[in-house]
């Protein structure tokens, strides 16, 4: 193999180091955000004085909103991250956070939506989300442009994933 060829293949490996290294961050951010959010979520409500709830249960009123879902359907979207969804559902209900009504048509699956208790905490969290993106935006930490960049990256990677799990199979 000639200088150039050497030179060639030495820079391609440091490239793929490099690209791996840049991707094992990524995950590790992804994780440590996750976490974040939900210690900022839990820090909020503790300021609020709101201790009946936890950080995912809210989380979980907040992306539920004004929609009429399943268990199944939260479990699809991703909205309960890892934790018990029906515990979480079960317990809200049983807190006064969310109605929940059999379905007619499959008396199997249950629907949930939130109460007039859900939707206070509903809206508490997007308020702090609020002032969160309003605070990134005016310290020029993030812009729509980066938000945008970044939200393009994640769907990307989500696809790529979805579809190794799909053709494994």
């Amino acid at each position: 193999m000639s200088i150039h060829g050497q030179v060639a293949a030495e820079s391609a490996s440091i490239n793929v180091r490099n690209f791996m290294d840049g991707y094992l961050e990524s995950l590790s951010l992804l994780e440590r955000l996750h976490r974040l959010l939900l210690d900022v979520i839990k820090d909020e409500f503790e300021r609020l004085n709101v201790l009946d709830i936890n950080a995912v249960q809210a989380l979980l009123l907040f992306n539920i909103g004004e929609n009429e879902v399943t268990a199944g359907e939260l479990k699809s979207r991703g909205y309960y991250q890892g934790s018990n969804v029906s515990y979480n559902l079960k317990k809200l209900v049983e807190m006064g956070y969310m109605h929940h009504q059999r379905c007619e048509i499959d008396r199997r699956s249950v629907r949930v939506r939130l109460t007039t208790k859900g939707r206070e905490v509903r809206n508490h969290v997007a308020e702090l989300f609020e002032r969160h993106a309003d605070g990134l935006e005016k310290n020029g930490l993030l812009g729509v442009n980066g938000v945008d960049e970044i939200n393009g990256s994640l769907r990307r990677m989500e696809r790529y994933w979805s579809d190794q799990i799909r053709y494994i199979y």
